[in-house]
C-alpha cells in the first residue's frame, strides 16, 4: 500500500512511501536536506516499519521538537494504523 504524509515542523513537506508485508519500501521526501534524507532512505528501505517507527521516534532536529526522520516515524505509525482499520 502507497502511503503520502504532509510533515508539519520540518523543511522536508512530504514523505511518500509504501509498506508491503510490514516491511517499508520506496520512501521518499519532498524539500529538506537532500544528501540526508536520501541516506534515511536507503537505510530503511526493507526494513520493518514498526522496528523503523520506534528506532527514528523522537528524534529531533536542532532547536526544533520533531525532524524528518521523527516524521517518518510518525507517518508509519498512522499508516499501520490505517492498515490495521481497514
Amino acid at each position: 500500500m502507497s502511503y503520502t504524509y504532509r510533515t508539519r515542523g520540518t523543511c522536508a513537506t512530504e514523505i511518500n512511501f509504501d509498506i508491503e508485508d510490514g516491511k517499508l519500501y520506496n520512501v521518499r521526501f519532498t524539500n529538506g536536506c537532500n544528501g540526508n534524507l536520501k541516506a534515511v532512505s536507503k537505510l530503511v528501505e526493507g526494513k520493518d516499519a514498526k522496528e523503523v517507527a520506534e528506532l527514528l521516534s523522537g528524534n529531533t532536529c536542532g532547536m526544533k521538537s520533531t525532524s524528518c526522520a521523527d516524521q517518518l516515524a510518525r507517518a508509519i505509525v498512522k499508516a499501520l494504523g490505517e492498515e490495521a482499520g481497514a
